[in-house]
């Protein structure tokens, strides 16, 4: 039965704000999705260019999918080193508006320089069948084992937006002089500036088709967050989460409920419907924003770290190869599903 988030009256410091305990999940009919690419190693990001794909791949690679559905697992040459800390490597990636002419992409990824991981956005340019790193655009960004944030998307103002996580230091999420925990972009003048503070660990961002950020974020336990942004807003953490309120502090649209856990990660806007990929929720769940309805979650990919639409067609990639699922012999692969 399809479950309905109830949006309660503000009050301070309470909870029941559209938070769900129960969700329905449906399994896939056979003919609702089909296999485009198998055997990716930890994908992260899905570009598409006409009738081919670019993935980030958190090993270090960028799987280049072919029309013919073949895969090329393209070198990645950085200037330091990936980080080997849990859930770091090579994340967000989005090929620049240019990439037609320029061959170019911004890059997010986690790094050690021998006093500990970090994090760094650079742009890569595609040469050959090799991508290298030509330009450094935010460096130094410190990060723990976990924590990492790591989504960049092109934003419809055409700017570049980057999730940034707090690092597993909950207080950086409020110093307005730290890059942590918050969500990013990068101006005209090549200047970041901050859209919004008081973020965990986000991890997704989409667009409505009238320009609405929104941004999906885990929680501590459970309490996965579902957020409309609003630039220069603070969304509480660690002071609140989930459905707690604050005068101060933006309360989440939706939330996963103190019994649930989603793992958001990569979200996409999809005929009017908001597809959130779950890791530990294993699944796609699909949030009607207008009504705040948590209408299913589609499951039985196991693990899923992104979701891609092209406008007409809606993509997505399982992450079962990352140490915490179940990977078949196939995985992990990228699928494209028949929404309704």
């Amino acid at each position: 039965m399809i479950r309905f988030l109830v949006l309660s009256t503000f009050l301070l410091l309470v909870s029941g704000c559209g938070s769900i305990e129960q969700e329905t999940t449906s399994e896939p009919k056979p003919d609702a999705y089909k296999e485009v690419a198998t055997h990716l190693e930890v994908p992260w990001s899905i570009n598409q260019i006409e009738d081919e794909f670019y993935i980030s791949e958190r090993v270090g690679t960028i799987a280049y999918i072919k029309t013919d559905r073949s895969v090329e697992h393209q070198k990645v040459e950085l200037s330091t080193p990936l980080a080997n800390v849990s859930e770091a490597g090579l994340l967000g990636f989005v090929l620049k508006p240019t990439f037609t002419e320029t061959k170019t992409a911004f890059a997010y990824y986690n790094y050690d320089a021998g006093d500990g991981p970090f994090n760094r956005i650079v742009t890569l340019k595609l040469e050959g069948d090799v991508w290298k790193e030509t330009d450094i655009h935010l460096d130094g960004i410190s990060t723990g084992n976990v924590h990492h944030g790591g989504r960049l998307e092109i934003g419809p103002d055409n700017l570049l937006y980057a999730t940034i996580g707090d690092a597993a230091n909950p207080d950086l999420a409020q110093d307005v002089t730290s890059k942590n925990g918050k969500i990013l972009r990068l101006n005209a003048n090549n200047e970041w500036e901050t859209v919004s503070l008081g973020h965990r660990n986000p991890q997704g961002l989409a667009w409505t088709d009238d320009e609405q950020l929104f941004a999906s974020e885990h929680g501590q336990s459970s309490k996965d967050e579902i957020n409309k942004i609003e630039e220069g807003k603070n969304y509480g953490w660690p002071l609140i989460e989930g459905d707690e309120q604050h005068e101060e502090f933006v309360t989440s649209l939706v939330n996963s409920g103190t019994n649930t856990t989603w793992a958001p990660s990569g979200m996409t806007f999809h005929k009017g419907k908001l597809y959130v990929a779950a890791l530990r929720g294993e699944g796609i769940v699909v949030v009607n924003i207008e009504t705040g309805e948590l209408e299913e979650t589609i499951t039985g990919f196991g693990r899923v770290r992104d979701v891609f639409s092209n406008g007409k067609n809606l993509y997505f990639v399982t992450n079962n190869t990352d140490g915490r699922g179940s990977a078949d012999a196939d995985d992990d692969k990228l699928y494209q599903y028949f929404a309704e």
